[in-house]
């Protein structure tokens, strides 16, 4: 729980750099760090989250996961449900660090399959496409009214990954 607000801040943070030419303006506008820690605050209790630090102990990414929430997908009984990393940390191996927890308590839940969904136009689907990720999916989601895609990503053996 202590970390709530500094996942918060990554959480805005990283939105209003990835999302920028995606996401409508107004949305990414209305993110608030108080809100964000509200909801981490009820998040955290009810999921595996998992955060990384840099050398001043200031949390500069996370990740969340647990079972599949939509029922959707009967093979898949895992989900990364988030990982955000600031920009300036991106690209160096944090987000291969951060999905590792994850697979690791799902594991132990003995599941051994997983999702995650990201946003069509988003960078970081590339980054699952080299975790061995395969495009089981695509669902439309409408942030602020505008209407974009949603890639799902699967796992048959979360083993691969790490």
């Amino acid at each position: 729980m202590a970390d709530a607000e500094g996942i918060a801040k990554v959480h805005v943070d990283s939105w209003e750099t990835t999302y920028a030419n995606i996401v409508p303006e107004e949305y990414l506008n209305n993110l608030t760090y108080e809100r964000r820690e509200q909801l981490w605050r009820i998040n955290i209790p009810n999921g595996d989250v998992f955060v990384a630090e840099n050398k001043e102990n200031d949390i500069v990414g996370f990740s969340s996961g647990g079972e599949e929430r939509t029922g959707k997908y009967p093979s898949y009984s895992g989900e990364l449900y988030a990982i955000y990393i600031l920009k300036e940390y991106q690209r160096n191996g944090l987000g291969k660090l951060l999905v590792k927890p994850v697979i690791e308590e799902l594991k132990q839940k003995n599941i051994s399959t997983m999702i995650v969904k990201v946003l069509e136009d988003n960078d970081s689907c590339l980054f699952y496409e080299a975790l061995g990720g395969e495009k089981i999916d695509t669902v439309e989601e409408q942030i602020s009214g505008k209407k974009l895609n949603e890639c799902v990503y699967g796992w048959e053996d979360i083993r691969v990954i790490v």
